[in-house]
């Protein structure tokens, strides 16, 4: 009994260090890396390659076929999904990323042009720099599109605080609801200085 309690203390202390370790040491202390939820729904049919041609598992994994097998079929799919959307949400972490991503959306979702992500690319550099910590203290408005209040952007998902793509995405919707397109959105904050 003893000994068992001596193991399950020494995993614990393991466990912990682990845990510290995987700590980013930053000016105020500890820094822990963020995280972001990704829920999947087993219950949707596979993708096919031409969906996420360069997300597929043969693009991942060479020229493995695992759609051959039916594990392989759901790993090609959702684990595909799955990488495509936390490689996104990691690029998005960057100026150049978050506008990069923010301008894919805006072109293949909402089909607009060049000319309305010039206006995007105005606003939320007024707004945040396409930071997506970005918070101002006096109002709380938070993220890439300044939302106030910030929990607004909980509609798109629960990880609003720390997911820029779930940011780009509500600015995207709240634009396109309440101006239709990014450059009328440009045009009143050029008169009020907010949007």
């Amino acid at each position: 009994m003893k000994l068992r309690r001596k193991y399950v203390a020494i995993w614990g202390v393991i466990a912990a260090m682990l845990f510290l370790s995987s700590a980013l040491p930053s000016a105020y202390g500890l820094e822990f890396p963020m995280t972001s939820e990704i829920y999947l729904d087993t219950e949707s049919s596979a993708l096919s390659s031409n969906e996420l041609p360069a997300h597929s598992a043969a693009a991942l994994y060479g020229s493995i076929d695992l759609a051959l097998t039916s594990v392989g079929a759901i790993f090609s799919s959702e684990m595909a999904l799955a990488s495509w959307i936390s490689r996104r949400v990691e690029i998005a972490r960057t100026i150049s990323g978050a506008k990069y991503v923010a301008k894919e959306i805006l072109f293949d979702e909402y089909g607009m042009s060049e000319g309305q992500f010039i206006c995007l690319n105005k606003l939320w550099t007024k707004e945040s720099h396409w930071n997506y910590k970005a918070r101002n203290p006096r109002t709380g408005a938070h993220g890439i599109p300044q939302a106030l209040p910030a929990d607004k952007m909980g509609i798109i998902a629960d990880d609003w605080r720390t997911n820029p793509v779930t940011q780009i995405r509500w600015g995207l919707r709240y634009i396109t609801i309440r101006y239709e397109t990014p450059c009328k959105a440009w045009s009143k904050f050029q008169r009020s200085r907010f949007y």
